[in-house]
């Protein structure tokens, strides 16, 4: 598994990994009942301290991405959660209104946003609708 953390972003470690995660899941390089390295092993690869990794797990967890099996490890779950989460929404629209003011101010034009939109989109396998 591959992650690239940016110790400078204002974003926790934590939570890059569990946004790296679900990356990979919607790349297809991680599928349903594909097995996690555990959490020392993957903070020794990461070289995070092994409660970083535990956050991220928990999160993903609670949000039903991956789960634990008791004795054999951590899976990506067999069914993925698609459903509706109106908090998230909003968050997520604030998120996006942000950065089109942002990009306005840098002088980015909305085709060149639609252009990063859906090379995007191709790029964790084209899923409309659902990426």
């Amino acid at each position: 598994m591959y992650f690239h953390l940016d110790e400078r972003s204002n974003t926790p470690i934590w939570e890059q990994i569990v946004n790296q995660v679900k990356e990979l899941i919607l790349k297809g390089v991680l599928q349903p009942n594909d097995k996690l390295l555990s959490v020392r092993e993957l903070s020794s690869t990461l070289l995070v301290n092994p409660n970083t990794v535990s956050k991220a797990y928990q999160e993903l967890e609670r949000q039903g991405i991956i789960e634990t099996r008791r004795g054999k490890g951590t899976f990506v779950s067999e069914q993925l959660p698609m459903k509706v989460d109106e908090e998230k929404i909003e968050e997520m629209k604030q998120t996006l209104k942000r950065l089109i003011i942002e990009a306005s101010y840098l002088g980015i034009t909305k085709e060149t946003l639609w252009e990063w939109i859906e090379s995007y989109i191709d790029e964790l396998g084209g899923k409309d609708g659902n990426a």
